[in-house]
């Protein structure tokens, strides 16, 4: 009995010890990844200006794409401007794993690894870092809101496209950093990233409205992630915003431009979710890496 009491004070303190291990080995991942971005200042200026041309010139391209194909008075750059914003989140978290292929050809993860902390805290610190820098860029393009013509803007929407974004980088980073943790190789990472990235980014709806389309195009929408975080920014974002200018200046085959094609909620829900998985693969696949 003695020996039971005696021994509960011990596993409490190696329990908190290995606890403020992996926080500190989580924070010192994620600071090193944030003062890598920060510190490059050709990547940073980049990542900033990204988003705008994105925005601005691809937005205004398509437009007068739209027009010339009867899109009439539509507000395409409108409607894109949530979609561009999934964009940036999507590439830039994604992208950020490489930072894990660079480490283990440096040499760096290997000491990583044999540090004492858990491998799982490491692979945290690397989607945290990736999904902040995602997050800045994506803050960028939110604060450009007032430019974006029509557009009714308010506090609410700020907050809760923020916190969409936060759980869509955070699970687009997952994606990234589960694919990265197997692969040794700079050139195998771009290849399979634009394989899979190029259709999550189409089938999403943040070029193009995801109406009238063929039954097996739209099953592909509803299994596609990033689906839902477009979905919840265009809902959150053009939330009583007037985009069509009436239904006679649609595009040939679609009668009404739906802004948002899923309940908020649902949007919300599947999204967390879906968070959730790509976080723990990654760090189950992370956790496998030897």
């Amino acid at each position: 009995m003695a020996d039971e009491v005696a021994a509960k004070p011990v596993e409490k303190w190696t329990l908190g010890k290995s606890f403020r291990r992996g926080s500190a080995g989580v924070y010192v991942i994620w600071l090193r990844d944030f003062k890598i971005f920060w510190r490059d200042t050709p990547r940073r200026i980049g990542a900033f200006v990204q988003p705008i041309i994105y925005l601005f010139i691809l937005g205004t391209g398509l437009q007068s794409a739209f027009t010339t194909f009867g899109g009439g008075s539509t507000k395409f750059v409108t409607f894109m401007y949530p979609g561009i914003i999934g964009m940036t989140v999507l590439f830039t978290s994604v992208f950020s794993a490489i930072s894990i292929i660079w480490d283990r050809q440096f040499g760096f993860l290997k000491e990583v690894m044999t540090a004492p902390i858990p491998r799982s805290s490491v692979a945290v610190g690397k989607i945290l870092g990736g999904g902040t820098t995602a997050l800045l860029q994506a803050l960028v393009l939110l604060a450009l809101m007032p430019l974006i013509g029509g557009i009714h803007i308010t506090v609410e929407k700020y907050v809760l496209a923020t916190i969409i974004m936060i759980v869509l980088s955070i699970g687009m980073t997952s994606l990234g950093v589960a694919i990265a943790a197997r692969l040794k190789s700079f050139e195998g990472f771009p290849i399979i990233m634009n394989f899979l990235l190029l259709p999550l980014l189409f089938l999403s709806g943040a070029m193009f409205p995801l109406q009238g389309l063929p039954g097996w195009m739209k099953v592909l929408t509803r299994i596609d992630p990033l689906t839902y975080g477009v979905d919840a920014l265009r809902g959150t974002i053009l939330k009583g915003t007037n985009i069509v200018a009436g239904s006679g200046d649609l595009p040939s085959g679609i009668s009404s431009l739906n802004i948002q094609n899923y309940p908020l909620a649902m949007d919300l829900l599947v999204l967390f979710a879906i968070t959730v998985t790509l976080t723990l693969v990654a760090i189950w696949r992370f956790r496998q890496v030897e």
